[in-house]
């Protein structure tokens, strides 16, 4: 096992533990207001310090960890889903089929993904249901392409030739012998698509478009910490480095993974 692969596994575990057991690990409730501990600096009792409404930070960025685990998995399943129809329809059809398919894919790549998310979030109401669909919907152009590459590599095989004459339906062919060998492509793309995916909700709930309060989420905090960043540095810092290790933990466990499968 790389080194790349083996470091992802332990900071994607990491945080996958911290997401699952959220409930033991957090010493308080997330949700606790003691409005006499407010604004308290990082201390044994107070791990990460307290927020404006004396909430302890360390539980909130745990149960954070829930929010953008699950909102980053369902958003890419919802990406992936998209991609792959698209881009295994496109790569093995060919013809109209691969024109018309690539050319709407072209046209969605020509808007900046994280401004049409804004603007679709926008007139809907905030929620992690909205978020995860929206991040899913515009994020399944990337994957459409790589599936159709390795598709229109995969369909002048010999052994999609020998399916072929063998007479095995096209729908047979696609799931039982296209499929299975564009699923290394899949998992990389999927694996990095999680970065982006915890990304783009914690810069919508930072906005306020996102999980809304009390829901703890990485991104709400650091609202809070801007408002207060100089004299409660820690709201804005911890939540920081959650985002940080989590999504270089998935990169690493992409780029790893893109090693293997070469």
């Amino acid at each position: 096992m790389n080194r790349l692969l083996l470091s992802g596994i332990i900071f994607v575990g990491f945080f996958m533990i911290l997401a699952i057991f959220a409930p033991l690990i957090a010493p308080t409730d997330p949700f606790l207001m003691q409005y006499d501990k407010v604004f308290l600096p990082p201390s044994p009792e107070f791990p990460m310090g307290t927020d404006e409404l004396g909430r302890d930070v360390f539980s909130r960025v745990i149960y954070g960890t829930r929010v953008s685990m699950f909102v980053g998995i369902v958003a890419v399943v919802i990406s992936i889903v998209i991609g792959t129809a698209v881009g295994v329809a496109a790569g093995y059809y060919g013809g109209i089929v691969d024109t018309v398919l690539m050319r709407f894919t072209d046209i969605m790549l020509c808007f900046p993904t994280f401004f049409l998310i804004l603007a679709v979030v926008a007139f809907l109401n905030p929620s992690l249901m909205n978020v995860m669909a929206v991040i899913g919907i515009t994020g399944w152009m990337g994957v459409a392409r790589l599936v159709r590459a390795e598709s229109l590599s995969l369909k002048s095989r010999d052994f999609i030739t020998a399916a072929r004459i063998s007479g095995l339906s096209a729908p047979r062919i696609l799931f039982k012998h296209l499929l299975p060998n564009v699923v290394s492509v899949i998992s990389v793309s999927a694996t990095l698509g999680v970065a982006g995916a915890i990304l783009t909700e914690s810069a919508l709930s930072f906005l306020g478009l996102g999980a809304q309060p009390p829901t703890p989420s990485w991104g709400n905090i650091l609202t809070a910490g801007k408002d207060n960043i100089l004299f409660a540095w820690w709201l804005s810092f911890f939540p920081g480095i959650a985002i940080l290790i989590t999504v270089l933990g998935f990169n690493l466990l992409g780029e790893g993974l893109r090693e293997r499968t070469r």
